[in-house]
């Protein structure tokens, strides 16, 4: 792999402040001052550093983010704010994507990468992901309303969705609804379809990974080795 290739994959630097950083013997390959941008270098073996930091290389960047209101699931939007405007500018040069989309003003879970492979199979429609949200609604939810949105429900565009989990709180207005698919604003809408209002709305599990309670909302971490693993494992078993 080339150096400023290493760099840029790292999100240490781009192509042309690769180029600079080189030329002013910023970049050490191995303990020596680095010759060219363009020099081979083997991720797994040689010890590169910049600025007296080693860079450790990872293939693919897994993180796990607490998305807070108001930001969109996008990698850019000319009016709003992104999720990965959340993260630092290391992060945000590395080709992160989100995997699969929350609304705006949903709460929760989010799997950031740029794994596109795995994004792709945890994310088709073929793969039944199963997904926890926790839930607030404007009216209570009757058993009635529950038998008929696990069972499947017709939304305002005529599809039906696939069956669902609901653990109601015993007052019923909220508790935990597990789903296997996701189209567009699907739980607002399977409320809606019994004449009731999401007013609440938070993303608690994602196939294996579960929310961590530590971060707050716009906090992340990179997934530990146990949920890289988890997650891999998950998506070959499908």
């Amino acid at each position: 792999m080339r150096l400023d290739k290493f760099l840029s994959e790292t999100g240490t630097l781009s192509r042309s402040e690769s180029g600079r950083a080189v030329r002013a013997g910023k970049v050490l390959v191995n303990g020596r001052a680095a010759k060219s941008p363009s020099e081979q270098v083997d991720p797994e073996r040689d010890v590169i550093s910049y600025g007296g930091e080693t860079i450790r290389y990872r293939r693919f960047t897994y993180i796990l983010l607490n998305k807070p209101d108001g930001y969109v699931s996008a990698t850019e939007d000319g009016r709003e704010k992104t999720v990965l405007e959340l993260l630092p500018e290391k992060l945000q040069k590395m080709s992160l994507f989100p995997c699969g989309r929350l609304d705006k003003h949903t709460l929760g879970l989010m799997l950031l990468t740029n794994d596109g492979q795995l994004a792709h199979d945890l994310l088709s429609p073929r793969h039944h992901v199963a997904k926890k949200y926790r839930f607030s609604v404007k009216f209570p939810l009757t058993a009635e309303e529950i038998n008929q949105l696990e069972k499947g429900t017709v939304l305002d565009d005529g599809y039906e969705t696939k069956p669902s989990v609901i653990e109601a709180d015993p007052d019923g207005r909220g508790g935990v609804i597990t789903l296997i698919e996701g189209k567009y604003h699907q739980i607002k809408r399977m409320m809606e379809s019994v004449h009731n209002q999401i007013t609440a709305l938070e993303r608690i599990t994602f196939g294996p990974l579960s929310l961590d309670e530590s971060l707050a909302r716009g906090e992340w971490r990179y997934l530990t080795e146990e949920e890289e693993s988890a997650l891999h494992t998950y998506q070959t078993h499908r």
